[in-house]
């Protein structure tokens, strides 16, 4: 069930009314939802599920369904399942023959994109990016020839670094947008291109502060594996550049993984 990602107004009738029927409430953060439930003048039994217990949770949800039971799954804010824990939970349940039933509200991502200025005929949510500079970058470097937007979650601690890597992997002319606390007391939306987006957060450390969604236009030239040559170019760019170097630009070029051209580099220089 999807609770508030900010303001507390914007719980659904449906979600008040479900809350104060259940008979238990799993959620994700049993004193964050506490605070809810007290705003709802509500009193409810509580057990948490979270990244770190989920599985061993199943158990004691299935019994609690097999009893007759009925219980509400929460997050700490927006859709559960949504970058937020309950994926294992649901799928075990559903496995087992038990009825789920979604209830629909907040999503920061799809708030997000409804304010953003950006096209939303397609989207690609990527949610949130590895925790290494190095993973980040491959992860964008696998979506660089995407055309639909392209929608991530990112932390307060990082988006200056995500903002610098995407602009260096993702190019410096796309379109992009990034939202901030949403819903809440100093929602913002900052628009321009990845480094114009970079400088505006740059200059004041309360624009880096809260929970971000970054969103950024798909590549409107994409460039096909299929449509290079790219054994010939990797010759030609191995004759200038070490194996990894040459790797990591074909990889850009063609929005492939580089582990993948670094092999074929090494296979074509008779060293595998």
């Amino acid at each position: 069930m999807a609770t508030p990602i900010g303001n507390l107004a914007d719980i659904s009738e449906r979600a008040v009314q479900i809350l104060s029927q259940v008979d238990l409430i799993a959620c994700e953060d049993t004193r964050h939802t506490q605070k809810l439930l007290q705003h709802l003048g509500l009193r409810k039994p509580m057990i948490s599920v979270h990244d770190h217990n989920e599985s061993e949770r199943i158990e004691q949800v299935r019994q609690h369904l097999s009893e007759g039971r009925s219980i509400a799954l929460v997050s700490d804010a927006g859709t559960p399942l949504i970058s937020d824990p309950g994926y294992v939970l649901v799928s075990a349940l559903r496995s087992d023959g038990f009825t789920v039933t979604p209830v629909p509200g907040p999503s920061a991502l799809i708030t997000a994109l409804s304010a953003a200025g950006l096209p939303t005929d397609r989207f690609l949510y990527e949610g949130f990016l590895p925790h290494k500079a190095g993973g980040r970058r491959e992860r964008l470097e696998a979506v660089v020839n995407e055309t639909a937007t392209l929608v991530f979650y990112e932390s307060r601690h990082r988006i200056l670094d995500t903002l610098s890597i995407m602009a260096e992997v993702l190019g410096t002319d796309r379109p992009a947008c990034v939202a901030r606390e949403l819903t809440k007391t100093f929602e913002s939306f900052y628009t321009g291109t990845l480094p114009q987006l970079l400088s505006q957060l740059s200059e004041d450390d309360n624009h880096q502060k809260g929970e971000f969604v970054v969103m950024v236009s798909g590549n409107p030239e994409p460039v096909r594996a299929g449509s290079l040559d790219t054994e010939r170019l990797l010759r030609l760019l191995l004759d200038e550049l070490p194996p990894k170097k040459a790797a990591a630009v074909l990889a850009e070029m063609t929005g492939t993984g580089k582990k993948e051209w670094y092999q074929q580099a090494l296979i074509l220089q008779g060293k595998a």
